[in-house]
């Protein structure tokens, strides 16, 4: 049987396509060539993220160029797609697949569209539901992967690192938070009120971490660990962890504030950083793996942090953060940390 072009490609082609992005251009210009009188075109995927729930994809047929919105709670699916589209003329939209809600295909025409041409696009959306179920798919793993184990440690495991022997040595600067007296405190406090003080803790430290363009690899109870991989030189990784790290006290900061004012006792942390290498991969049982970072950089953070109470700090660098680094610190004097062999210079922001 002999299908119109763009049938064709979706049949045997679409499947391949490594992305909505690509998908959305491709079938744009296979419509184009058909004769079709597009504007632009919208794709809108639900995402099952605890703060966006829809990726939406824009593609203007003047240009060819894709952009992409975010769609957040409240958001009624499709309506980035359908504001957009607005504007560059009138709309067709379908509903694909045989999960409605999940995903919306919509076009804009420089004209109104005629029967025929709204008809040959419901077929296209109808064709177009296996290759965009695959899409969907791919597109809610990475989704999922990236809110459990974050974006960098996400792309590695999907790239195929599922074995205990695929980790990799990398360098980086490592935080490493945690929460002052947090155990008594959960103990004489309404388990729901101590959920949601970690959750506002948690909120300020990984904001801070990401906005600084590092990475939560992991909630450890009422603790943190992150890292800022070396991507251009030392001194920016420490910067960048330097920064996160103020930013992370002001956010405690206001969050204290906040809750004196509402009669409850503030959250004291202690922060530590240190640059080293680290071994990033994966550990575990045959059949159960986590996603980590091991080594000695990694232990030594994790007791600096534990200097953070007696030294009466709440945020504390070790030596080799501030070789590289221009910012003012205060040096504390060298210190032996347990399991540790060599002392280790502590420094604290001036």
């Amino acid at each position: 049987m002999d299908l119109p072009a763009p049938l064709a490609w979706l049949v045997d082609e679409a499947g391949t396509s490594p992305s909505p992005e690509r998908f959305l251009a491709d079938l744009g210009g296979h419509l184009l060539a058909a004769g079709l009188p597009l504007a632009g075109s919208a794709l809108t995927l639900a995402a099952p993220h605890p703060i966006i729930t829809q990726h939406t994809w824009l593609w203007r047929a003047e240009t060819g160029a894709v952009t992409e919105a975010l769609g957040f709670a409240g958001t009624a699916l499709g309506q980035a797609g359908r504001d957009w589209l607005g504007d560059l003329g009138p709309i067709c939209e379908e509903t694909i697949g045989i999960a409605p809600g999940n995903s919306v295909l919509a076009w804009a025409s420089i004209r109104p569209f005629s029967t025929s041409e709204a008809e040959n696009l419901r077929e296209i959306a109808r064709f177009a539901a296996a290759p965009l179920a695959g899409l969907a798919a791919r597109a809610t793993l990475s989704t999922l992967l990236e809110a459990y184990l974050g974006r960098r440690s996400a792309a590695r495991v999907q790239a195929g690192a599922l074995s205990r022997n695929s980790g990799e040595t990398i360098r980086a600067a490592l935080l490493c938070a945690d929460l002052r007296d947090f155990t008594a405190l959960s103990e004489a406090t309404e388990p729901s009120v101590v959920i949601a003080a970690l959750d506002a803790w948690f909120d300020r430290v990984a904001g801070a971490v990401h906005a600084f363009g590092g990475e939560v690899l992991k909630f450890m109870g009422d603790g943190v660990l992150a890292i800022f991989p070396m991507s251009g030189t030392p001194k920016e990784a420490c910067e960048a962890a330097l920064r996160a790290a103020t930013a992370i006290r002001a956010g405690m900061a206001h969050l204290d504030a906040t809750r004196t004012s509402n009669g409850l006792p503030p959250l004291p942390f202690g922060v530590a950083l240190h640059f080293g290498d680290m071994l990033w991969g994966n550990i575990g049982a045959a059949d159960r793996l986590d996603f980590t970072a091991i080594g000695p950089a990694v232990n030594l953070v994790s007791r600096l942090e534990g200097l953070c109470k007696p030294l009466g700090h709440n945020i504390l660098v070790s030596g080799s953060v501030a070789a590289e680094t221009m910012m003012p610190l205060s040096a504390l004097g060298d210190y032996e940390l347990r399991g540790i062999v060599e002392p280790c210079a502590v420094f604290t922001p001036s």
